[in-house]
């Protein structure tokens, strides 16, 4: 049953309730079993154990298992040491602790929204007044209302007496919102204009009211939002895909080479099964990064301090690399485009013209100075700090009045009487003492234009004028009177109008280049508010989010889309105003289905459903609820919509490095395979070992290639479309890239492994240990040195203004551990690697050396062609 548009007799009716009696006791627990309790469905914590599990089970680990007990299996039977067993394993831990550190799930999103109920709420029953848990209400509870409690369950109104409402954790707008007991709606109303409503979990700001509970619990719009949030699992983020993707081709390569180097061994090289079924697992260590999950996951770190300083909290740590690639920011107006605060746009005072900047004139300082009398906000000076307190719309003229040195708080005229703002009336009256004037008393009236100048054709056209640039628009007028009648309403008839004023909450200044760079980004910016539809297509056009042809949805014709009519028109829509939670949803989900990758920002309860189903929620820090937070990727500290695109940035960076990444190990792993099985297919035996494979893979590639996770973003990089969500890593020539590189390491590589097996140098005869010892040296020192390629579009020689002291560390600290496990005889026993003449060093470091130079004139001959190595 919709509520709002029911009379409030059949209401009374149909939950067998007394409007001022209340429920009978022994009613109580019958309506609590008809229509359940006023609680809400609790969320569990994952527990550490289910955390490491779901981490241990992802695609990569899952393999680097596999290799590490089939390792483990071959050592124990084959009476060898397990430290390469060890090394993996300790891989897959680092990795595990370093994202489960990074987790934060302290509070879900459900356990905060049971938090929003009040703790206590005021009803009658059986004609005697009782203060009981806001849990223990039932529909047909007869509650009353004042300032300061939070509202504990669905109300329909019977009273109210000048009652405002803060609905902004349901509708996201923090205009006060003044009640109606009278008010009638239609069928399909949005909630922020169901005046004779007052809805669990939003908060009394002024007046009183008395209502009957209608809905508790599950049923209430809070419970609705709570069993919607519950019901959106978060899917797998574009890049954790993608990672998955890479692991399956990378097992299938691993399993098509070992099988190959196995047949090929089996039936031409006699080789026994066991050794055999070892070359096949060295081909398997050969084919997976085993460092690629920790580099992937300190480049997301990295990004999450970068964000933290930039004013976005990080909850989720793959939502870093997802912001980067979204192609679509779904964003609040209220707080994080506009600056939550209403600002005088323009005055009118009757007899000039209307002004918008500069200096005021005599009769409007008369205007503004009458329009503070007539409000009710205030303000005090704390250190040349001013404070200002009292609702938006009034605390904006005081602003304005400081603003322009009108206001003094010390010299505020006495108010005599006062008619109080009322949502019927609309509009209020104060009688002040007036000591410049025969009459001794000054009547001034403000609130809505036609209530208080219903017929005046200049006046009228000045307002048209304000309200089709969405100002929220104030009168008033004024009479002096010598006595102040008995019956106050009779003061406010026969007033002279003075002037109005225009008003509204303007963009921040900083939004509209936001939306430019997000626009020059790839990316489409909307704007979907609870805010009605003039005021946000007027802020809309204003920032460029809405644009000549664009379409302005609201909620009620949302509603009436079908998901065909929606999909055609979806592209056309730049603004939603006055939607509710599942038009939020919708919304998200609609764009998702075109393959989109979303980004919604939100801070009301309202908003926790869409946030948790977008690929990216993004949370306001300041004014965001606990539930919203809770629902979130990540938190804006700041509540700027700025943050957001100097985010996305940021996850670009993230993004591209992750890509050099697996550019610069793959190139190895790759070269690794065909090494191993053109050595097989050659007669050659393995020209490396599998120890020798795992130190290139964890300490050659591993150490440089942590290095990249800190390489900043390019100058260019918020010059390009976004990533598409069904895109690959291997996309944008980055297939052809670690292709190219990995043919030069395999040439140069068994060049170096041929060179020691089959020629003799210095007069030391070749032999197969000094051949893998070559290829060893060749491999090792190339892909080390290759990071330099890899973390830049330009020639290693060219001058970089960003420099990266940390590639250089890990770099250093990797040639350093080469240099002592080929010298320190312990050492390269581990490796089985033997001594060298110095012309073998030659030899190695020159190949090395042409195969990075060989890489580095393949950039130059793309940048030619204006083509990037790597985005």
């Amino acid at each position: 049953m919709n509520f709002s548009n029911q009379n409030i007799k059949e209401i009374i009716k149909f939950y067998s309730t007394d409007p001022k009696s209340g429920l009978e006791d022994d009613h109580v627990s019958m309506q609590r079993e008809k229509y359940g309790p006023n609680t809400f469905v609790e969320e569990k914590n994952d527990s550490i154990f289910h955390k490491i599990k779901s981490h241990l089970f992802e695609l990569m680990n899952m393999i680097l298992l596999f290799v590490a007990g089939l390792s483990a299996y071959l050592a124990a039977i084959n009476d060898q040491n397990f430290i390469k067993t060890a090394i993996v394993l300790l891989i897959i831990l680092i990795n595990i602790s370093i994202a489960i550190y990074q987790e934060n799930r302290a509070e879900t999103a459900l356990s905060a929204l049971k938090k929003l109920s009040s703790p206590s709420s005021t009803v009658i029953r059986d004609s005697v007044k009782q203060v009981i848990p806001s849990n223990e209400l039932v529909c047909g509870d007869l509650i009353e209302l004042a300032p300061g409690m939070q509202v504990g369950a669905d109300i329909r109104l019977i009273k109210a007496n000048a009652l405002q409402i803060d609905e902004s954790s349901l509708t996201g707008e923090s205009e006060p919102i003044n009640k109606d007991a009278d008010f009638t709606t239609k069928v399909g109303v949005p909630i922020g204009d169901q005046l004779n409503m007052v809805f669990s979990g939003t908060n009394i700001l002024n007046g009183t009211a008395t209502g009957i509970v209608v809905a508790v619990g599950s049923q209430s719009q809070m419970g609705q939002i709570a069993e919607l949030l519950e019901s959106q699992i978060k899917e797998k983020t574009p890049l954790q895909n993608r990672i998955d993707l890479l692991a399956k081709r990378l097992t299938v390569i691993a399993f098509i080479a070992g099988a190959i180097i196995f047949a090929v061994n089996y039936f031409m090289n006699t080789i026994p099964v066991m050794d055999n079924l070892m070359t096949a697992v060295v081909l398997g260590i050969a084919a997976v990064p085993e460092t690629l999950p920790v580099i992937v996951t300190l480049s997301l770190i990295y990004g999450v301090e970068n964000m933290a300083r930039k004013n976005a909290i990080v909850r989720n740590i793959p939502s870093v690399e997802t912001l980067g690639n979204a192609t679509i920011i779904a964003s609040d107006k209220t707080g994080t485009l506009t600056q939550n605060k209403m600002t005088i746009q323009k005055i009118w005072e009757k007899s000039g013209k209307i002004w918008d900047s500069g200096e005021l004139s005599s009769d409007e300082k008369q205007l503004m100075t009458y329009f503070s009398f007539a409000s009710n906000a205030s303000a005090h000076q704390i250190d040349s700090e001013w404070a200002i307190h009292g609702d938006p719309t009034e605390a904006a003229i005081i602003q304005f009045m400081i603003e322009k040195g009108l206001y003094d708080p010390q010299n505020q005229p006495e108010r005599l009487a006062e008619l109080p703002f009322d949502s019927r009336r609309k509009k209020m009256t104060v009688v002040i003492a007036d000591n410049n004037s025969k009459d001794k008393f000054l009547v001034l009236t403000k609130g809505a234009f036609d209530r208080i100048i219903p017929d005046d054709p200049q006046a009228s056209m000045v307002h048209n004028q304000f309200a089709d640039k969405a100002l929220r628009v104030l009168a008033l007028s004024y009479k002096r009177i010598s006595e102040i009648p008995q019956n106050l309403e009779d003061i406010e008839e026969n007033q002279t109008f003075l002037g109005i004023i225009g008003m509204i909450d303007p963009p921040r200044p900083e939004s509209e280049q936001a939306v430019k760079d997000a626009r020059h980004a790839g990316i489409k910016p909307l704007m979907i508010t609870g805010d009605h539809a003039l005021t946000a297509k007027a802020i809309a056009q204003e920032l460029d989010i809405y644009r000549e042809g664009d379409l302005v949805v609201d909620g009620v014709s949302l509603s009436g889309m079908t998901e065909e009519i929606l999909d055609q028109q979806l592209e056309k829509i730049s603004v939603y105003a006055r939607v509710s939670p599942e038009d939020k949803l919708r919304i998200v989900k609609a764009w998702q289905k075109k393959e989109q990758i979303v980004a919604m920002t939100g801070d009301g309860v309202n908003d926790a459903p869409s946030l948790r189903a977008a690929d990216v929620g993004t949370a306001m820090g300041i004014t965001g609820t606990e539930v919203s937070k809770s629902a979130s990727d990540i938190i804006l500290t700041d509540d700027n919509f700025a943050t957001i695109v100097a985010a996305i940035k940021e996850g670009r960076r993230v993004y591209v490095n992750i890509k050099k990444t697996i550019y610069y190990l793959l190139s190895a792993n790759i070269a690794e395979i065909f090494i191993m099985l053109l050595g097989a297919l050659a007669g050659w035996g393995m020209p490396l070992t599998g120890m020798q494979l795992l130190y290139i893979n964890v300490v050659a590639d591993g150490i440089p290639g942590l290095g990249l996770s800190r390489e900043q973003a390019d100058s260019e990089i918020m010059n390009q479309n976004p990533i598409g969500v069904t895109e690959s890593l291997f996309s944008r020539g980055v297939g052809k890239r670690i292709m190219a590189c990995s043919l030069s390491f395999i040439l140069t590589s068994l060049l170096g492994f041929i060179l020691g097996n089959f020629v003799t140098l210095n007069g030391i005869s070749p032999n197969h240990a000094i051949g893998q010892t070559m290829a060893f040296i060749v491999l090792t020192l190339a892909s080390t040195l290759n990071v330099y390629n890899a973390r830049s579009n330009y020639s290693i020689f060219s001058k970089n203004k960003i420099r990266n002291k940390m590639i250089n560390l890990m770099t250093i600290t990797s040639l350093i551990a080469t240099i002592l496990f080929t010298q320190l005889n312990p050492l390269s026993k581990i490796l089985n690697l033997v001594p060298i003449s110095s012309l073998h060093w030659l030899l190695a470091i020159v190949l090395a050396i042409t195969s990075v130079l060989s890489i580095d004139l393949y950039k130059f001959v793309l940048n030619r062609k204006n083509e990037k190595f790597i985005t």
